[in-house]
């Protein structure tokens, strides 16, 4: 049994004796109850990450949000407990939330808006537990990201190195994936610079962070915004993502058929790029396989809809865009 899923284990058999904890006995007891907890929750990957069923997943990851609240209410400055919510709200939006609204919009427009501004809350959620986070070890980043963004990221050094790349990743992936369900909302327009001020620090502190997933993020980011971005610039950001996970991340494939095959209407290379998503194995890469799961899902969705997305008559050819 290696130390992480011992860890693991050792806080399933703790969980007992800490919910009676946060009901009885003194302050300084229930948090280092928790902290036990807290500290052993965080290493390694999460059971939700690793889960083959996504629905059970969906199912009980609201409980477990909320119970990850719970313990950061008794310790409101745990790095670990912070971020492990801020990744879990934006994993359930991503997941569940975002998807249910996408799906609302075929049938029932008022009932997207309500779903989309559901999704909106829970990513803005989550940022605020990033952001406290972050504030733990950068006292003012938060106030400091909107005024000056670069200037607020250039205060990063990773002296913390366990926290500050996570941090920023997952920051970075709450507030843009909020901006991105709320295209009509030019406050949540204007937060861009900040995401992008995030993203190029990670990249410029450890491009190949997590099999590069400040590189996955920036093509992310290249879907969601309005009007044209640099092509070649994202290709780039494509093929080292590429290289660095192996072509084991599905949603990869995804990003780039979203950023890059649709707007310029290449029919041929979007098919190309699904079809990746959907020839990966989930169960070959464990550590992925929840992820990989919800981009397969979405890879379906969106080859359902080909015709939607694409003009009769453009299957785009390899001089356009190559094969990716």
């Amino acid at each position: 049994m290696n130390l992480c899923h011992s860890s693991k284990v050792i806080s399933i058999l703790l969980l007992p004796s800490l919910l009676l904890s946060l009901t009885t006995g003194c302050s300084s007891i229930r948090r280092s109850a928790v902290n036990m907890v807290g500290d052993a929750m965080t290493s390694g990957s999460s059971v939700f990450e690793t889960d083959e069923d996504m629905g059970l997943v969906g199912d009980a990851l609201p409980f477990g949000l909320k119970f990850m609240e719970m313990l950061l209410g008794e310790s409101p400055n745990h790095p670990g407990l912070l971020l492990t919510t801020c990744k879990g709200f934006v994993l359930y939006s991503y997941g569940y939330a975002s998807h249910d609204a996408k799906l609302a919009e075929e049938e029932d427009l008022d009932r997207a808006k309500a779903l989309r501004l559901r999704a909106r809350k829970l990513y803005l959620r989550a940022l605020r537990h990033g952001f406290r986070g972050l504030e733990h070890f950068y006292p003012g980043f938060e106030d400091q990201l909107f005024l000056d963004p670069q200037k607020a990221v250039d205060r990063i050094r990773l002296k913390n190195k366990k926290w500050d790349l996570p941090f920023l990743y997952y920051c970075s992936a709450a507030l843009g994936s909020a901006i991105s369900v709320s295209r009509d909302d030019a406050a949540m327009l204007a937060r861009l610079p900040e995401v992008e001020a995030m993203i190029d620090r990670g990249l410029k502190l450890n491009e190949t962070w997590e099999d590069g997933s400040f590189h996955e993020i920036k093509i992310k980011l290249a879907a969601a915004k309005v009007g044209d971005s640099d092509r070649n610039l994202i290709r780039q950001h494509y093929e080292r993502a590429l290289k660095l996970s192996n072509g084991r991340h599905a949603g990869l494939f995804l990003d780039y058929a979203e950023a890059i095959s649709i707007p310029n209407q290449n029919k041929a290379e979007f098919l190309s790029l699904v079809g990746r998503a959907l020839a990966i194995d989930p169960d070959k890469h464990t550590e992925n396989r929840l992820l990989n799961l919800i981009a397969q899902r979405r890879a379906q969705y969106l080859l359902d809809r080909v015709d939607e997305l694409f003009l009769e008559g453009t299957m785009g050819s390899e001089l356009r865009g190559g094969r990716p």
